[in-house]
Order: structure tokens, then sequence, then C-alpha cells
């Protein structure tokens, strides 16, 4: 039978222990993974590994030896409860090895759970499952995470006591990254509140959320979109004695401002806009973004990412023979100025 995406969330989370398997399959290995994982887990609890209660075989494992995998589906564990046998980067070639031991399956042998990369409607492997009465195939889509999906992840990480500005950012942040590193990030998060007890906020999120770019170089751009001329030099000073390559502070420069005029020019005010941008912006940068865009404007924010255009092009041009740090300040004092206006 059929998954759709939706049934799919509440059936990892909660699998039928006496059907005879499920196929989970998709582009994205690492979702694939986690999915897996949860439903391992719910069939097998977390002593199943060690009570041998959990069967590991690759594909190209059951490929060599078909039967291996008929004698874990009816072997008879030591200890009691479900049993799971787990085969892994299965492919359309090994369906002549894997389909016969699920044709023989039986109530009381060990379900069987298939992880496999894209299937194509005709898959072999794909319709026995499809059409199984006792069996169920999920696609693993790379759409963002569902709201529930994300509350799943909140509740399995033990997060509780979050503010709603903490779990906005939460969301976004889940929205942007692959759901490997948000579940990493949660885990961090979990950590970095050990032993506090107050609610969650924005600036925690931003403490331990990936961070996109050099500290330094954000200083750098919040000081040009908030008309602080004078600072421009002594921090330019910096990074190029650390080795920074004007092309870097260029493309660091056309990303920011990218971001301020997609805020600025959102048909539904620039509120909305913050919460629109990708990647997401947290905690104080949040409303140091939402601030920098409302005093630009969208008509402004047009014209800087006109100079910047032009300041990339003049990097890149082979004609070019003004020094290309000497270049890049000039256009960040320009666009300083611009703001004041």
């Amino acid at each position: 039978m059929k998954l759709s995406p939706r049934d799919a969330t509440g059936y990892f989370a909660k699998p039928d222990p006496d059907k005879t398997g499920l196929l989970i399959y998709g582009a994205d290995g690492m979702r694939i993974a986690l999915k897996r994982q949860e439903a391992v887990a719910a069939l097998v609890g977390p002593n199943g590994e060690e009570e041998m209660r959990l069967t590991r075989i690759n594909g190209a494992e059951v490929r060599r030896d078909p039967a291996m995998l008929t004698d874990a589906i009816k072997a008879v564990g030591f200890f009691p409860g479900p049993r799971v046998v787990f085969v892994e980067d299965a492919t359309e070639a090994h369906a002549p090895a894997i389909l016969p031991a699920l044709q023989d399956w039986q109530a009381g042998d060990a379900q069987v759970v298939i992880t496999a990369g894209q299937l194509k409607p005709t898959s072999k492997l794909r319709k026995f499952f499809e059409t199984h009465v006792n069996a169920y195939a999920a696609a693993i889509y790379d759409n963002p995470p569902t709201r529930g999906e994300i509350e799943a992840e909140l509740k399995r990480s033990g997060l509780q006591n979050l503010s709603q500005e903490a779990l906005r950012d939460l969301t976004a942040l889940a929205n942007a990254i692959d759901p490997g590193d948000f579940r990493q990030t949660l885990e961090k998060l979990v950590l970095y509140k050990f032993g506090d007890d107050t609610a969650v906020m924005p600036e925690d999120i931003a403490a331990i959320a990936p961070a996109s770019t050099e500290a330094e170089i954000d200083d750098l751009l919040d000081i040009v979109a908030e008309a602080k001329s004078d600072q421009i030099g002594p921090l330019m000073q910096r990074l190029r004695a650390q080795g920074t390559q004007p092309v870097t502070l260029c493309i660091g420069l056309m990303r920011h401002f990218r971001t301020l005029y997609a805020v600025a020019a959102h048909p539904g005010g620039s509120n909305e806009g913050i919460n629109k941008v990708r990647p997401p912006v947290f905690g104080p940068r949040r409303d140091k973004v939402l601030r920098q865009a409302q005093g630009w404007g969208a008509q402004k924010l047009q014209a800087a990412l006109t100079e910047i255009t032009q300041t990339d092009l003049a990097l890149r041009s082979a004609a070019q023979t003004a020094p290309a740090m000497a270049l890049v300040e000039r256009s960040l004092i320009r666009l300083a100025m611009m703001a004041r206006r």
C-alpha cells in the first residue's frame, strides 16, 4: 500500500508491528535515514539492537546470498518482542533476491524495512510494496518539513519551553537547512540550555545556529547599511590583513543587500518579508536587518544593488588596473553615503 507524505509522518512514529514490511525510498539519503531510524526505533524499542532483535543487511549482501534474508526473517529471537530485518541501499537490481523472501513471509516473522534511492514507477520492488495488502511503501521528497514534523523533532529533543519568537525562528531554520543539520542544531540547543529553565528565545537560536558568514564581514555589511562610513576604513584594514579577498566582500555585500531588498519589497510589508528570506535571520540580527531594510526602502536598495553589480563587474574585468581592495572600499563608502540621503 502507498503511504501519502502526510500519512507517512504518522506511520513512521507508530508503525504496525504486524506488517510484512516497509519500503522507504527517495533521492535524499539523509531524510530517508532519519525516517528509517524513527520507524525502526518505534518497532524494536531502544534496546532492540542490544537484544538482537534488529538485523542489518546490505542490499549487495542479499544479492550475493539471497538465503541470508530469508534466514534473518525466519530466525527465532532469544529475547521476546518484535524483530526487524533492515535492508540498506537496495536497488532495482536487488529485487530478484529480495522479493522471494518477502513472498514467503508469514505472521510471526521479522518485519522487513528496506531503504532505497530513486525508484521508477515500473520498479518491481516499488510495485510489490505498493500493491501488497500487508506492506507499505513511502516516498520521501525533498520538500520542506511540515509543522507536524518540526513539532515531532522538538518533542524528540525534549525542547518544550519555547517562546513564540523562538518557535518561529526554528521553523524558518528547519526550512532552510538539511534535516540532519536541523536535528544536530536542536541537540546543540538542548546542551546550550542545559540547567537553564528560562524559555528559549531568538537570541539562543542565533547563538547556536549554523553560521553563514564571518563575523567581521557581517560587521562591515552592517556598518555600510547603517551609513557609518567613518568606520569602514579601519575594519577594511583588519580584513585586508587577514587575507580577505575583494571578491568575497563583494559577494557578501550582494547577498546582504539582496536580503534587505527582499524584505523591503515584499508585497505584505517588511515585517512579513523578514519571515520569508532564505537563509533565515535570527535573534538580534533579525531586528537589525528589518531596521536596515525599512530605513533604505526598496527604491534605494535597487540603486544600491546596481552599484554593487557594477563594482563586481569591474573586479572581474580584464581591463581593470586599480587595486581591487581600494575599488571595493570606494564602493562601500558610496553605499554608506547613499544611505544617508
